[in-house]
């Protein structure tokens, strides 16, 4: 199950009060370094920005592939271990806005995870040490450590002791 907030709005939906809850200008710089490491080749260069800049806690030897998108508004908000590839073209959201509510979630990725490529991890999840991501796949839900999974919906395939 995912663990989100939950804060109700009144008035039009909630992404047209997204600058009641974000600073415009944190907005605005954090879009800024997203796009560039979005493009970086370099990736020791990525991570200090995601640490230094974005907020985000990075383990060691973590890689972003190419295009990855993270969270805009609450970079600050995930989190991932040691020796993760997140693949090519990934989005990870901490937050989700609503008609009557917006959603906050730390984003939890574990050690040694594998993220396929054009997968799309939501608010609130954590996914465990050692999962495997299928490319492609919507992560609505926790992951346990060690096993395969993917799809949208989101289903088991295997754990690593099937290898």
């Amino acid at each position: 199950m995912r663990k989100i907030e939950r804060y109700p709005v009144k008035g039009p939906n909630a992404l047209w009060q997204l600058y009641r809850t974000v600073s415009p200008w944190k907005g605005v710089k954090n879009f800024i370094f997203i796009q560039f490491t979005r493009y970086c080749p370099i990736l020791p260069l990525k991570n200090w920005i995601y640490r230094h800049v974005l907020g985000m806690e990075v383990g060691r030897d973590t890689a972003f592939g190419l295009m990855v998108m993270v969270d805009v508004f609450f970079p600050e908000k995930i989190k991932i271990g040691y020796n993760t590839v997140i693949g090519y073209n990934t989005t990870i959201l901490a937050h989700e806005y609503l008609i009557k509510e917006y959603r906050l979630g730390e984003v939890r990725i574990g050690n040694d995870v594998m993220i396929g490529a054009n997968s799309t991890i939501l608010a609130g999840v954590t996914i465990g040490d050692g999962a495997i991501i299928a490319a492609g796949s919507v992560v609505h839900k926790d992951v346990a450590p060690g096993t395969f999974v993917g799809g949208n919906p989101l289903r088991e395939i295997g754990s690593k002791m099937d290898d």
